[in-house]
């Protein structure tokens, strides 16, 4: 079974619904038979590559909130998260461009690290304040997940994966996906927001039993049992 997430490493939702659906995955007795693919998507396209503004700036800005408002909103944040085991210091963070970053996530895929690289930028930005829209930044995360320094660099340094990117991201707007994360099952179930672990494994659940019914076989004159009775 095959889910795909659509998600940015600047979401702080996206940072937790990839717990609640690690813990979700964790209770599905079939868990072994499922493959995550990673899907791209970008809050801030046009994003500069770092910027100064803070993220409490960015909500005040965004959604005309006064600056005790911002704080607040971002201590909320940070329970949430916390409450799902993350530590987040978004007074922090350091805001920038996400397309490379995706790009690079692409590339750990080929390797079978996308989950790793995705992990690793998602703690990088939220828990280290580190400024993933760099290029020297994303060279030092991607190597430390154990891709190969050239690669790495050759790809930064040119267009490879851009392709993959815009097309995850075309593909969010046909499936009406208007923010992340965003979960699809099996290209048939689609589960919007950070939605609690019980509610994914719901779907998971419900997803799985449509993909492989149990088929009855009832030979004729079959032995059997049935309410605490058994005709001998």
């Amino acid at each position: 079974m095959k889910v795909e997430i659509w998600s940015d490493v600047v979401c702080p939702w996206c940072y937790v619904g990839k717990r609640q659906f690690e813990t979700a995955l964790a209770e599905f007795p079939h868990a072994d038979q499922v493959s995550v693919e990673w899907r791209s998507f970008e809050l801030e396209p046009g994003a500069p590559p770092a910027t100064d503004s803070s993220m409490a700036e960015v909500l005040q800005r965004k959604y005309g909130m006064t600056g005790e408002q911002a704080a607040a909103a971002n201590q909320r944040m940070t329970a949430l998260a916390a409450g799902v085991g993350l530590e987040y210091h978004l007074d922090r963070v350091q805001l920038g461009n996400t397309f490379d970053a995706h790009r690079l996530i692409h590339l750990a895929a080929v390797h079978g690290l996308a989950d790793a690289m995705k992990e690793r930028l998602l703690a990088a930005y939220f828990t280290e304040g580190q400024a993933i829209g760099e290029t020297a930044t994303l060279q030092r995360l991607a190597i430390e997940v154990g891709l190969d320094p050239d690669e790495v660099a050759s790809t930064l340094a040119g267009r490879e994966f851009a392709d993959e990117v815009r097309g995850d991201e075309a593909r969010a707007v046909a499936l009406g996906a208007t923010g992340v994360p965003f979960f699809v099952i099996d290209e048939t179930y689609g589960v919007a927001g950070a939605q609690p672990s019980d509610v994914l494994l719901g779907a998971l659940e419900r997803a799985w039993s449509e993909s492989h019914p149990i088929v009855m076989i009832d030979e004729a004159g079959a032995a059997s049992c049935a309410d605490d009775s058994c005709s001998i």
